[in-house]
């Protein structure tokens, strides 16, 4: 049997290059664990809806919201429209105002002199204030959006009305700024203001200082733009940041309802760039079409899913409008706001303003340490597939030495963004493929009692049901532990605070289900004849032929369509965007293992990767045909990527990444254990009869 040999200088380095990564992921673990405050909002209209809905005191339910653990209010820019609505501001077009006139539906003699004295025009629309104060901030807000050319005032006895050149129901719409009423109520009742905003058309930096003066006094949490542009774009976001630093606001960006990065608006990384991601929170809000379908607990749950795992910090919770079971809605929604509020401190949050990431980049040094130790781990793969490379110890380091300082110098140069991309795609499923291999290497040198420091090692041919089990949960146990190598040197290459926020991602995921199967497909061939076991070291390539050169039953044929078909199902659910249907028996399978595990470990591992690594083991061990054995630990590779590839979303607390691989490693070999006494049952069997 030819050996295949491992570099010691190389596993030195791959040592050196984990040491660093392991400093990193404590200083990662550490930034994470102070990044605990979430700011749990609920939209101000919601509330008012919800008190005119009960016919209760908007005063009141304000009280009762701020009892069950709302921390703020979101608060939006008024329009005409919902002024008009709250009998606060009264609109007219001017063609209705000369309508009424000439039916004589007009009576009020000062309204009639104001036509006779052709102060009316039909297509201008007049504002006439309700509420003192909602008149003079619309009045404000009407001069900052249409300028002086547009908005005239003119007396009707004594009452100031304004005339906008406008169509009317554009006019209606137009965002007029945050309410001071509506700031004023949330602060009188000591809630902070989560503030919406929207853009002015053709911004202009008296626009951007207008709105936050109209803020100045006022208690904000965070600034959260609506619509499609944070104010200030796109020329004036210096102007944006300057206030936004100078107040110290938090930018609050909104995830995507995709789960991944953010829901785009112009401007918005600029701004994020401007004022640091220090400064910056992600906002998640379940979508509006789908909380209606989601019981009041799976709602609670997610929000407890959603901070823990996707470093949410501001909540902004929608009202449900059905009733719970003999509860009022006002009921409803303040026991649903009590349990958010509730589990949430349960897994150790408090409640305030969003806490925010510190602006975390780990020193150079370490970073390209970490980059030398992926470089080393590829040049290892490498001589580990070629026998004339494994046998040049000096070819390895000399090459390794040119990739090391083609990688790293970008690195060391406070660059190297790319590089570190590759080097996270590189551990995803470099270091996966190594742990797979070295079991290969060390079940060949079990079975062919190749002699290693004087020692024949050499298992027994009737290994009882025990052992077998024991032996192949020790080894998934030591595997999972070398492929998490591959877990800290990813963390290791992305580790900053702009990964943490998702304004960077991890782009390959669905390529590291695929590139581990090549790479341990390659080696195992390297290693065994799967076409005829009698015949050794016949290269990779010509086995390849040799299968495609047989001919296959039906029956087999089926089998690989179905092998397939289950792969693409397998890779096309992995990320957020493939719109692969989740079944409602695997929701509720997710559902149990969220109650059972700190982290749910993933389908992929507990009932597919894990259990079929330890049948591999068992096939190795009873000398199943190679052919077996080979479809066995390509479905084991599964499991050993996956455990890695939960680490490529950063956004995720990397302790909890950490504990969702262990919670997946128990249950999945205990399933496998189960599976060996019943393929041991099998066996018997078939000898018996």
């Amino acid at each position: 049997m030819k050996r295949f040999l491992y570099n010691r200088t190389l596993l030195i380095i791959i040592g050196i290059g984990l040491f660093a990564s392991l400093i990193i992921a404590g200083q990662r673990y550490f930034v994470e664990s102070e990044n605990m405050q979430v700011d749990l909002a609920v939209d101000y209209q919601s509330i008012v809806d919800l008190a005119e809905r009960e016919g209760l005191e908007f005063d009141d339910v304000l009280k009762m919201t701020k009892e069950a653990g709302i921390t703020s209010l979101a608060i939006y820019d008024s329009t005409l429209e919902k002024l008009a609505r709250a009998g606060k501001i009264f609109t007219i077009a001017g063609s209705d105002i000369l309508a009424n006139y000439q039916t004589g539906t007009l009576t009020n003699e000062l309204w009639r002199q104001t036509i006779e004295f052709d102060l009316i025009a039909p297509n201008r629309v007049y504002v006439i204030g309700g509420d003192l104060d909602s008149y003079y901030d619309t009045k404000e807000a009407l001069y900052q959006r249409l300028g002086e050319d547009r908005v005239k005032i003119f007396s009707v006895g004594g009452i100031e009305v304004i005339e906008v050149k406008a169509q009317f129901g554009e006019l209606m719409k137009m965002p007029l700024g945050l309410p001071r009423d509506e700031m004023n109520k949330a602060r009188a009742a000591g809630f902070m203001i989560l503030a919406r905003p929207m853009n002015f058309r053709k911004c202009t930096g008296e626009n951007v200082q207008f709105f936050f003066d109209r803020i100045e006094h006022y208690p904000i949490s965070e600034i959260v733009f609506d619509g499609p542009e944070v104010i200030g774009a796109s020329n004036f976001l210096d102007l944006t940041a300057e206030n936004m630093i100078r107040r110290k606001i938090t930018f609050g960006v909104i995830e995507h309802f995709t789960q991944l990065q953010f829901y785009p608006q112009l401007g918005m990384e600029y701004l994020a760039e401007k004022i640091g991601k220090d400064k910056v929170a992600r906002l998640y809000a379940i979508p509006k079409d789908e909380q209606p379908k989601l019981l009041m607990p799976a709602a609670v749950n997610r929000w407890s899913t959603t901070d823990r795992e996707r470093n949410i910090r501001i909540n902004l919770l929608r009202i449900y409008e059905k009733t719970e079971h003999e509860m009022t809605l006002l009921e409803t929604n303040m026991k649903y706001f009590r349990e958010v509020h509730d589990v949430l401190a349960k897994d150790g949050f408090t409640f305030g303003k969003a806490s925010t990431f510190e602006n975390y980049y780990p020193n150079v040094i370490l970073r390209a340490l970490v980059i030398i130790g992926v470089t080393a781990a590829g040049v290892l793969y490498l001589s580990l597939i070629s026998r004339r490379l494994n046998r040049n110890r000096k070819l390895q380091l000399q090459l390794f030495a040119i990739l090391a300082v083609l990688a790293t110098v970008p690195i060391l140069m406070d660059a190297g963004g790319k590089v570190r991309i590759l080097a996270a795609f590189f551990s995803a499923n470099l270091f996966p493929a190594l742990a797979i291999i070295w079991q290969l290497d060390l079940l060949r040198v079990i079975q062919y009692r190749v002699r290693i420091q004087n020692r024949s090692m050499r298992l027994k041919d009737n290994l009882s049901t025990f052992q077998v089990i024991w032996i192949s949960g020790f080894a998934l146990l030591i595997t999972g532990i070398m492929s998490m190598t591959g877990a800290a040197y990813l963390s290791g290459a992305l580790s900053d605070v702009s990964y943490f926020l998702e304004f960077e991602i991890f782009r390959g995921i669905k390529l590291t289900f695929i590139l581990p199967l090549i790479l341990v497909a390659v080696a195992f061939l390297q290693r065994f004849n799967v076409v005829d076991e009698l015949r050794k070291n016949v290269p990779a390539i010509q086995q390849i032929k040799e299968l495609l050169d047989k001919s296959i039953s039906v029956k087999v044929f089926l089998a690989l369509m179905i092998v397939i078909g289950a792969f693409v199902v397998l890779i096309a659910r992995s990320g957020h965007t493939s719109g692969m249907p989740v079944s409602g028996l695997e929701i509720k399978i997710r559902a149990l293992l969220e109650q059972i595990f700190y982290a749910r470990p993933r389908s992929k591992e507990i009932f597919f990767g894990h259990p079929a690594f330890m049948l591999a083991f068992a096939a190795f061990l009873k000398k199943f045909p190679k052919m077996i054995c080979f479809v066995l630990i390509m479905a084991a590779t599964i499991g050993q990527s996956s455990m890695v590839e939960t680490f490529a979303h950063m956004r995720t607390p990397i302790f909890m990444s950490l504990m969702r691989g262990i919670d997946g490693l128990i249950p999945g070999a205990i399933i496998g254990a189960v599976l060996i006494v019943c393929l041991q049952i099998f066996s018997r069997q078939i000898k018996k009869e």
